[in-house]
């Protein structure tokens, strides 16, 4: 579906500025978000008297919305506050752990790159050897948990932690290859 719109759902609070921000000279409640399926940053105004917990998962579809009045702008990684910022890791490891099978399935499933690389090489401390680890015990038998995976794997660092860490390298840009985050292209 080549061309097709990816819109996102339901995003999660990564900052919520009740007065907006400091150097606004509209002072509006703006919240900053991240995409619950492809991982988008967005800055959104909240509706009035509208208040937002950090982490709180927010519907932002194109139905009737309950606290998000508009989304502004889609943002990269360094117009996100210092609060959002440190926000991030905590709401990637809680989008990853509810969603834990769609991110099994990438174990179970991803291909290689070209004849050089394979794409779970993208994600960090994954090397030549536990990546002949990991196929060898899919082909054995599908992953279904990230604990199969720790347990059949050896010293393998823990999986949820590793595709938190490669989406926020993708978020801040600048890869070469992108599994999680459509890349943000300013037009």
């Amino acid at each position: 579906m080549a061309g097709e719109e990816r819109r996102e759902e339901n995003a999660y609070v990564l900052d919520f500025m009740r007065s907006g921000k400091s150097f606004s000279t509209k002072p509006e409640p703006i919240a900053q978000l991240i995409g619950e399926n492809w991982f988008t940053l967005l800055e959104a105004t909240a509706k009035p008297d509208v208040s937002m917990a950090l982490g709180e998962k927010v519907y932002i579809g194109s139905a009737e919305r309950e606290k998000i009045s508009l989304i502004k702008s889609r943002i990269t990684y360094d117009q996100l506050t210092e609060t959002a910022k440190g926000e991030l890791p905590v709401v990637l490891s809680k989008i990853i752990s509810e969603n834990e099978k769609r991110f099994v399935d990438i174990f179970n499933n991803a291909g290689p790159l070209n004849i050089r690389q394979h794409s779970l090489e993208l994600l960090p401390g994954i090397g030549k050897k536990h990546l002949t680890s990991i196929l060898k015990q899919r082909e054995a038998k599908k992953f279904e948990s990230f604990s199969d995976i720790s347990s059949r794997v050896t010293l393998m660092q823990d999986p949820a932690r590793i595709i938190s860490e490669r989406i926020i390298a993708e978020l801040r840009g600048d890869e070469r290859f992108y599994m999680f985050v459509k890349p943000y292209v300013r037009r």
